[in-house]
């Protein structure tokens, strides 16, 4: 690994240099145990710790197949699917293993007895396969998540409706938490020039995925104007709903948890802003009772901050627990649009509401190629900016995973792997002086 790492470091090294170079037998990554599935049965979702569910392992380098590519991993980041896999929920992440193992002879690589997470890399080409002519060895990129077949009719118009859609790192195996990673080349894109290694691994999943679910046709397509309530707005996820609203012209109301993350919706150019846990709503009166009239009252609230308007969209991620309050407060004919489900997948709302008003639920997962790479262009432009509040080493990732499972982040968190200390990779100095402070935003909380 130190022949790759001083190429990468390097400034003069060239695409032959890195051909050249002799691949390791292993690298190290994060990984989960199959033998460990069952460590957490009978232990509440909150109590789980990723801290003794993630291991660094060293691993052999899978083979090289057609269509795909090896990446040196100079940086990574931690999503919820992440956390999801360390806790083992909703399901075996190995189960996903099992299955692509059973599509072909080259799918069977991913199914093995520990699973290589992580959705996000930044890094360095090293390898291509047969096929593959876009990237060469050397190319300094990041990757999006998606990974499709497309043998199908079905995912050729979006590829997300892919019989054989995954999530590269939570459905395959040798994912980014890792010193190597294997992507399909189509996972591939420019990385930002102004950027460092941790900073342009942190949009990849979260960018794309708001991006979807926000601004596309596939999404809400949000316009010009509209009322966006946006759940954790100064979250993972949210911050870049937060970005997209601003920068298209529309209007959000950011739903926070602290002052501490109401500054950021603040630093981000928000002014309507909600902090749910300083006038304590309980949209929950008992675990299977919802309370209508904490509907109302959120309901007055966004009023009262948009001159007498109702939402146009709501950015729902959260789930179980805003659900119904997020169905209430859309307007007549708008849209609630979810990605996720953090609190909990058994949603629960008040039908009339919907059915009633002519309102919408658009269900929304991650983002197409097209999607991702118009997401990753605008990271690359200054449009829309990093969201990194906090970076560990590689062998600290149990306890970033524990940091946002608990919530205890701002932002994104970082994870360096082959990088051997942060602000590295910088190429293009003067757009990165030119966005420096909103770059900075999570980090100065």
């Amino acid at each position: 690994m130190k022949d790759i790492l001083d190429a990468i470091m390097a400034s003069e090294s060239t695409a032959a240099d890195f051909a050249a170079l002799s691949l390791p037998e292993s690298y190290r990554a994060i990984t989960v145990h199959k033998d460990e599935a069952g460590m957490f049965e009978g232990v509440d979702s909150r109590a789980k710790d990723p801290r003794k569910s993630l291991h660094l392992d060293e691993v052999p380098v899978p083979e090289l197949g057609p269509g795909e590519a090896l990446v040196a991993v100079m940086a990574s980041s931690v999503n919820y699917n992440s956390v999801w896999t360390s806790i083992f929920e909703p399901v075996s992440t190995f189960g996903f293993l099992e299955r692509y193992g059973r599509l072909s002879p080259l799918t069977k690589r991913h199914d093995l007895p520990y699973h290589v997470i992580g959705s996000d890399l930044s890094g360095v080409v090293l390898r291509t396969g047969p096929g593959v002519n876009l990237w060469k060895p050397g190319d300094e990129v990041v990757a999006h998540c998606l990974s499709v077949e497309l043998e199908s009719a079905d995912g050729h118009d979006d590829t997300m409706l892919d019989p054989e859609q995954r999530i590269w790192g939570f459905e395959t195996n040798f994912g980014g938490l890792a010193e190597i990673a294997l992507v399909k080349s189509n996972q591939l894109m420019p990385k930002p020039r102004h950027l460092s290694w941790e900073e342009a691994a942190a949009p990849g999943l979260v960018n794309s995925t708001a991006y979807r679910q926000l601004v596309s046709r596939n999404g809400a397509g949000m316009k010009q104007g509209d009322n966006v309530l946006i759940w954790g707005a100064s979250g993972g996820l949210g911050s870049y709903a937060t970005q997209f609203a601003l920068a298209g012209g529309a209007n959000p109301i950011c739903v926070v948890s602290s002052p501490q993350k109401a500054e950021i919706c603040r630093r981000m150019g928000a002014e309507a802003i909600i902090d749910r846990t300083a006038e304590n709503y309980r949209f929950w009166k008992d675990e299977h009772t919802q309370d209508p009239k904490e509907w109302k009252r959120l309901g007055k609230r966004i009023r009262e901050l948009t001159d007498g308007e109702d939402v146009d969209i709501v950015f729902e991620h959260p789930g179980r627990e805003t659900f119904g309050a997020s169905v209430y407060v859309t307007r007549k004919g708008g849209t609630i649009v979810t990605c996720a489900s953090t609190s909990g997948y058994n949603h629960e709302y008040d039908n009339r509401y919907l059915w009633m008003s002519l309102k919408r639920i658009v269900g929304s997962h991650f983002a197409n190629y097209r999607e991702a790479w118009e997401a990753n262009r605008l990271i690359a432009k200054g449009k829309i900016h990093p969201t990194l509040s906090k970076t560990y080493r590689l062998e600290e990732t149990g306890q970033a995973a524990h940091d946002v499972h608990r919530n205890v982040h701002q932002g994104k968190v970082g994870v360096l792997a082959l990088a051997p200390e942060e602000g590295l990779g910088v190429r293009d100095a003067e757009l990165r002086a030119r966005h420096i402070d909103a770059i900075n935003r999570f980090r100065n909380v």
